[in-house]
């Protein structure tokens, strides 16, 4: 009789040690770092590569530790109450019920649950081997229990989705936010990863250099005239037009002009400007920014001129507005410093019209609507649904714009009042 109570004791024990292994298994795999695991896995690691294979039949996994969970603890509860009726007859089950509830959620539950969500790579990396064996032996049950769940969801209306909630995307912008709020990425750096994955939904057009703001030279011009023009200029790439401004013919490079002059013989005006113009690269207004930056790279070229869907000139893009969208602005030494944005006593800023709207949230954290208009003057004009004269006021957003200075019907610039809470913040 001992040594049967002294078997059933050992049993309970490795029952409440093997539902201690289930539940922590669940909670290390599914809160294991994808990242971390994924790039073992690059490195050859084995025990990696079945955490890996794990998760790609999560619904087998948690089956079988499901399972298995439940059926430890279930035999473990048998065993306990047939002991315990022995001792004290019906009011056994009662004890039973108490000290194996007690023993389950802390041993069994509790405990490997908070040193699997603390070590969760370390745990996952270690369980993994056992894990598949149990999730190979109980393959059969687990499958027709996965027949029974869908069959019944699909009976409910509530068929299983395969779409996730969040796309990876997502996932690491949630990250880097949470890591930002937590002090361990500065906001320069934020905004320089949030931007590399906002390249997809940032068109073209958004970072163009407007056709108003280019600098292009008239190829009839004389040849003095147009190096001239071209050297003072801080581009070493310039579009070249021919009898209308808006008909681009070709882009010049620096470079190439500097190599002609020194090979020239003659009057400077007898040299063919021509001959080292370039052919245009038109692109349309809704490329993305990382469709054209693998554009750039496969022609190993540096400017494109963005045309809408009648084929008319807006603007030209550069190599450098794209890099710019990712790490802000990048000045040299022939750049001539033109703030766009000078900040008031009184929490307000006088922005310029052709501001950025993606450039005024970067930069004070705002959350200006840019799907309708890419710069705060064309926010207001979208708004107001109309030219706005100056010194009218217009409230959007919570937010307060002043129209400063206007040119024709170009609103060259604005007095932006953002809301109390986060004038606060900037102050």
């Amino acid at each position: 009789m001992e040594l049967a109570l002294l078997f059933s004791l050992i049993a309970i024990a490795g029952l409440l040690v093997l539902s201690a292994l289930f539940s922590g298994s669940e909670t290390a795999l599914t809160a294991s770092n994808r990242a971390r695991i994924h790039h073992l896995l690059r490195k050859g690691n084995k025990r990696a590569r079945t955490v890996t294979r794990l998760m790609e039949t999560r619904e087998h996994l948690i089956g079988a530790i499901l399972l298995g969970n439940n059926l430890v603890n279930i035999l473990a509860s048998a065993l306990a109450t047939s002991i315990l009726i022995g001792f004290f007859g019906d009011l056994g089950v009662a004890i039973a019920t108490v000290v194996m509830t007690t023993l389950v959620l802390i041993f069994s539950e509790i405990l490997p649950k908070t040193y699997a969500l603390s070590n969760a790579d370390r745990v996952a990396l270690g369980v993994a081997p056992t894990i598949q064996v149990f999730v190979a032996l109980f393959s059969p049950i687990t499958r027709a229990l996965n027949f029974v769940v869908s069959a019944t969801l699909r009976l409910l209306g509530a068929g299983r989705g395969s779409s996730r909630i969040a796309t990876a995307s997502e996932e690491i912008r949630s990250t880097i936010d949470l890591h930002a709020r937590e002090g361990e990425v500065v906001k320069h750096e934020r905004d320089m990863l949030g931007s590399i994955l906002d390249l997809t939904d940032v068109e073209v057009d958004e970072v163009m250099v407007h056709r108003g703001n280019m600098f292009a030279v008239n190829v009839d011009d004389a040849t003095s005239s147009l190096v001239e023009q071209i050297l003072s200029s801080p581009y070493t790439r310039v579009p070249v037009w021919r009898n209308d401004p808006d008909n681009i013919v070709g882009i010049v490079h620096v470079k190439d002009l500097l190599k002609a002059l020194h090979n020239h013989q003659g009057p400077l005006d007898d040299l063919d400007v021509m001959a080292v113009i370039n052919e245009p690269w038109f692109v349309p207004e809704t490329t993305s920014l990382r469709q054209q930056l693998n554009a750039f790279r496969r022609r190993r070229a540096h400017v494109a001129l963005v045309v809408d869907e009648y084929g008319t000139l807006m603007g030209l893009v550069t190599l450098e507005d794209i890099l710019e969208e990712i790490v802000g602005d990048i000045a040299d030494e022939h750049d001539v410093p033109a703030p766009t944005v000078r900040a008031l006593g009184d929490g307000s800023y006088i922005v310029e019209g052709g501001t950025t709207i993606r450039d005024l949230n970067r930069l004070f954290d705002w959350n200006l609507p840019d799907e309708e208009a890419a710069t705060v003057a064309g926010l207001v004009i979208y708004n107001a649904q109309v030219i706005p004269e100056v010194g009218q006021i217009f409230a959007f957003y919570d937010f307060r714009f002043e129209v400063l200075r206007r040119h024709r019907n170009r609103i060259v610039s604005l007095r932006v009042t953002p809301p109390t809470k986060q004038r606060a913040e900037a102050s």
